[in-house]
């Protein structure tokens, strides 16, 4: 049974690719040029700051160090591998996380619209985070004792999951996803989300509002190894969960009627999507705040490029996401130096004009 599925998915795979022909050689190549990419901007991120380390000097420490004879000074060595490798280690789990959500997202509702934080997924994950923060000293005291450093990224899931599914019942009516009841019923959700976050900010004490404010702009400030381990395994139980829904999706692009008649198992496909991103952009938002765009940017571009095949498109989601939100990082912590812009300005001020692009490109075939 499972041989015949497996070639009807791939049946769907190649009507998905062949409206635009055949791009895997080229899927392939893109690939791997945006791994190579993802090593470059990893190093910069790395090499970026006050510390007069250069690139080369990182990379060559990175190798020879392991040996005992590093090429960074001591102080350099600190700055390096316990300020910027977690930071940099973050923000490409964090880049990862919104871009694969965006993709998924769209593929799910089978529109390029759909992102995590224009449909108000980001907000109810938000909700989530900041309940904890604003709660986690009084009535959510004893969550926060049992769950420790999981506690924040487990409450954004939650959240976002709350969010996600309510999206979809609503969006969704006899197997067909309407784009305007979509950004409709999404940006309700998100008001709904903002108004009880603004309820447990006017209860916050002045030390959590310094910490909100700058949150909720969005920054891979004040990274730790100890965030890393919270929303790392999180996030990484979502990245490789989805390549697993690549086919399943491929074939939902043609119809939930035509993906059943293929045996891809539409309903569970769509609860394990769900929790991925759920998942993912929780414990995203749960350390770097709200960062916005880069799962609508990232998918769509590289579905210009090499076509709508989620075998590829996913995969190179993750390298690319996480390549832009290290450079985004990267543009945050030197353009207005020794201050630091929160990286959640930065993806707007270049996603938002992609965005508007997008909908006046779009606009002769969507619903609106």
């Amino acid at each position: 049974m499972e041989a015949p599925r497996a070639a009807r998915s791939g049946i769907a795979a190649r009507r998905v690719s062949g409206a635009d022909g055949d791009r895997t050689a080229l899927a392939r190549m893109v690939i791997t040029l945006l791994g190579l990419l993802l090593a470059a901007t990893f190093l910069l991120s790395l090499a970026s700051g006050a510390s007069d380390a250069s690139v080369l000097t990182v990379a060559r420490d990175m190798v020879s160090g392991v040996a005992g004879d590093g090429a960074l000074s001591a102080r350099d060595r600190i700055i390096v591998y316990d300020i910027r490798l977690p930071r940099a280690v973050l923000g490409v789990l964090i880049g990862a996380a919104l871009a694969v959500s965006g993709a998924v997202m769209q593929g799910l509702f089978r529109n390029p619209l759909a992102d995590p934080g224009l449909v108000g997924v980001s907000a109810g994950a938000g909700l989530g985070a900041i309940s904890i923060i604003v709660l986690g000293t009084g009535v959510l005291g004893p969550v926060v004792t049992t769950l420790g450093i999981y506690a924040l990224p487990l409450a954004a899931f939650g959240g976002g999951l709350a969010t996600t599914i309510l999206l979809y019942k609503v969006a969704t009516r006899r197997g067909q996803t309407s784009v305007a009841t979509m950004l409709l019923a999404g940006i309700a959700l998100g008001a709904m989300a903002g108004a009880f976050s603004g309820v447990l900010v006017f209860v916050a004490d002045d030390a959590q509002l310094r910490d909100l404010t700058f949150w909720g702009l969005g920054s891979l400030a004040g990274a730790t190894w100890l965030k890393v381990a919270a929303a790392g395994p999180i996030i990484v139980a979502a990245l490789i969960a989805s390549p697993f829904l690549a086919r399943s999706l491929n074939g939902l692009a043609l119809g939930e009627a035509t993906a059943h008649h293929l045996g891809i198992p539409v309903q569970r496909m769509k609860s394990i999507a769900i929790v991925t991103v759920a998942g993912a952009i929780g414990a995203a938002v749960a350390v770097s705040g709200g960062i916005g765009f880069v799962g609508i940017v990232v998918p769509h571009l590289l579905r210009l490029l090499i076509g709508p095949d989620n075998r590829f498109l996913l995969p190179a989601s993750a390298l690319l996401g996480a390549s832009l939100l290290l450079l985004a990082d990267a543009v945050a912590r030197v353009i207005v130096a020794p201050a630091e812009l929160p990286i959640g300005i930065v993806t707007a001020f270049f996603g938002a004009p992609f965005f508007l692009w997008i909908l006046l490109r779009k606009r002769g075939v969507l619903d609106l």
